[in-house]
């Protein structure tokens, strides 16, 4: 249709059904038809596009919500991890000497080791004389006391004992080297812990002499009894 042909179709629109003389009623009735059907075509297409626009707003309603809520749950995901991290770094921060149960016993002390484990390190100067491996009367009653917490309180628990020495080469003792007296006694806190009733197949030593050195020589010199996870 001519651009003058829809002009005159829409003209008689504006005038169908009124009594205006003259030329609308000259209009003829296929131009005011296609004018009609045209402006129904208009009205369709915009209800259309409105109808999609109203769809894209929801949409992007929708992905907004839906990004929140993921972002809301990656959260709280990341806040449980967080949390129970810090339950697990409380277990090992709190005073190891206010819950191992082997605070108090004279030339011990208490720690948590890198894994989890409890270790109780013992005076070597409380347990023995200078290159001696046989355990002192004084020694007795620590590690009496050592050996009733371990029944009592980690009951089928694998245990280690750890013997050391300081970094001063042998001399005039038997010991052919520090890490044979490290062994030595290490052995003689074993068989002490069994005879008083920890289990033998929960207990084995190990020897490493100099290794692992304290601050001071007489702090080196120690066994540690090293309570591993069950």
């Amino acid at each position: 249709m001519t651009t003058r042909k829809r002009t005159a179709a829409l003209l008689g629109v504006l005038c169908a059904g009124t009594l205006i003389a003259g030329g609308c009623k000259s209009v003829k009735k296929s131009d005011y038809n296609a004018a009609i059907e045209e402006n129904t075509k208009l009205r369709e297409r915009v209800a259309t596009l409105q109808d999609k626009v109203r769809e894209s707003n929801e949409q992007v309603d929708a992905a907004e919500r839906a990004k929140q809520d993921a972002l809301a749950q990656q959260q709280a995901m990341y806040q449980s991890q967080l949390d129970a991290a810090r339950a697990q770094q409380n277990q090992y921060v709190t005073p190891v000497n206010q819950v191992s149960g082997f605070e108090g016993i004279p030339g011990v002390a208490t720690s948590v080791g890198g894994g989890g484990e409890i270790v109780v390190a013992v005076e070597g100067d409380v347990l023995f004389d200078s290159g001696r491996v046989d355990l002192k009367s004084s020694a007795r009653q620590s590690l009496d006391r050592v050996a009733s917490v371990i029944q009592s309180r980690y009951p089928g628990q694998k245990i280690r004992i750890e013997g050391y020495t300081d970094s001063d080469p042998i001399r005039k003792s038997k010991w052919r080297s520090n890490e044979h007296l490290s062994a030595e006694r290490a052995l003689a806190v074993e068989q002490y812990l069994v005879k008083k009733g920890v289990s033998n197949d929960s207990v084995y030593s190990a020897a490493f002499g100099p290794s692992n050195s304290k601050s001071s020589k007489k702090d080196s010199r120690r066994v540690e009894i090293v309570i591993l996870g069950s």
